[in-house]
């Protein structure tokens, strides 16, 4: 028995001396790989904006009142000329009416004043031919003269007076017609800002009652550029972009216009490019969030290398448990960046070995590759796997013992 336990003592002890080699050795370090192939990148410049109508009108109200009927609601179709409310016309009906009578009045004073200037010229030519006979005195031809002066003045006055009461006629009938508020363009109703009985009052400022959109089949898209990005926005790039509504449809559009005012807010300067959209189906809606992707470059048939090629970096067993620098340190630049140069590893002999490239333009995954010694087919090294399990407390600066105090 006791030569069977030291046996059995003795295998434990050679075992635990294995585990422990085992866990002591460095760990195994393996490398993921991707293929160098040919296809197409499309560079894009990505940026956000909102879904609009092309044309938009807001419909106000010239006159003050009352709303006494609504003719329309949201996602009524108009026509335009389409009466959509009515303000309450009482008193704008009254209103014609005393502008009416007191023209009637104005009409009957010029009549009267004209009867009065033909009596006061017959009267003036009579003492004319009475003063050549001596009938009459040369007075009493001067208060003729002059009550025939009077009566040309009184119908040129009631003339006038005619005139004004003409005038707030129209004024009148006028504002009476805009009681009832109509379509200016055919569209579609997309907001309404009054209920029946709210009163409304047209000052210096005009009151938006509705909003109408002239055409939901053409939309566009005011988006947000970057100043950075905007030397490469043209006219007619193709745009592509989703909305939240529909995250798994893509939408297609175009460029037409980019405006040079900038916008700046909180120090940062963009520029609002106009796209716009074909909307036959009526999907898109007003207000709605685009994610767009404006094409700025597209290249077919290219070699394209995958972007973690160019990220990553080669580290060995020890690097684990070291505490990293900052990136921008020129101590742990790669020299690539250093120089300007492109570098991506390969791998020979189960080693990354650096290469020299050169590249064009990219996209999400995949950047150009436009000149070195690599080709189509050929792997290039994405990531290293293994190669961390060193003695962390040695890097953290604290002794075997634990920290210093």
């Amino acid at each position: 028995m006791r030569k069977t336990a030291l046996i059995a003592l003795a295998l434990l002890l050679v075992a635990g001396i294995a585990i422990s080699t085992y866990l002591r050795r460095a760990p195994e370090i393996t490398y993921r790989t991707a293929r160098i192939q040919r296809g197409t990148i499309v560079s894009g410049v990505s940026a956000t904006g909102n879904v609009s109508a092309v044309t938009t009108v807001q419909v106000g109200t010239q006159v003050s009142g009352t709303i006494h009927k609504l003719y329309v609601d949201y996602n009524s179709p108009v026509k335009k000329g389409q009466p959509i409310a009515e303000i309450d016309p009482s008193l704008f009906r009254a209103a014609v009416e005393q502008s009416r009578g007191n023209n009637l009045v104005a009409r009957a004073n010029l009549q009267k004043a004209r009867v009065v200037l033909v009596d006061a010229e017959r009267t003036m030519k009579r003492n004319s031919t009475l003063l050549k006979e001596g009938v009459i005195s040369q007075g009493d031809f001067d208060t003729a003269e002059t009550a025939y002066q009077s009566a040309r003045a009184a119908v040129e006055a009631a003339q006038g007076t005619v005139a004004q009461t003409e005038g707030a006629l129209m004024q009148a009938r006028t504002n009476l017609n805009y009681s009832i508020i109509r379509s200016p363009v055919d569209g579609i109703v997309i907001s309404r800002a009054v209920d029946v009985g709210q009163t409304v009052a047209a000052s210096f400022q005009t009151p938006t009652l509705f909003t109408i959109a002239q055409d939901l089949t053409k939309m566009q898209i005011e988006v947000s550029v970057d100043e950075a990005d905007i030397s490469s926005i043209r006219q007619s790039q193709t745009v592509t972009f989703s909305v939240d509504s529909y995250p798994e449809q893509s939408f297609r559009g175009r460029v037409t216009q980019i405006r040079n005012a900038p916008i700046i807010t909180q120090n940062v300067v963009t520029y609002v490019v106009l796209v716009t959209v074909d909307n036959s189906d009526l999907k898109l809606k007003p207000g709605m969030t685009a994610n767009v992707t404006i094409e700025v470059a597209r290249k077919a048939s290219v070699l394209r290398l995958p972007l973690a090629a160019l990220r990553f970096r080669p580290r060995s067993a020890t690097d684990a448990g070291t505490t990293p620098r900052p990136r921008n340190s020129t101590a742990t630049r790669p020299p690539q960046q250093a120089t300007g140069e492109q570098r991506v590893h390969i791998l020979r002999e189960g080693k990354p070995v650096a290469i020299g490239i050169r590249t064009g333009i990219a996209d999400d995954s995949a950047i150009e590759l436009t000149g070195g010694a690599l080709k189509e087919g050929d792997l290039v090294v994405i990531e290293q796997i293994g190669g961390t399990g060193k003695k962390k407390a040695n890097a953290a600066g604290g002794s075997p013992m634990g920290p210093r105090f």
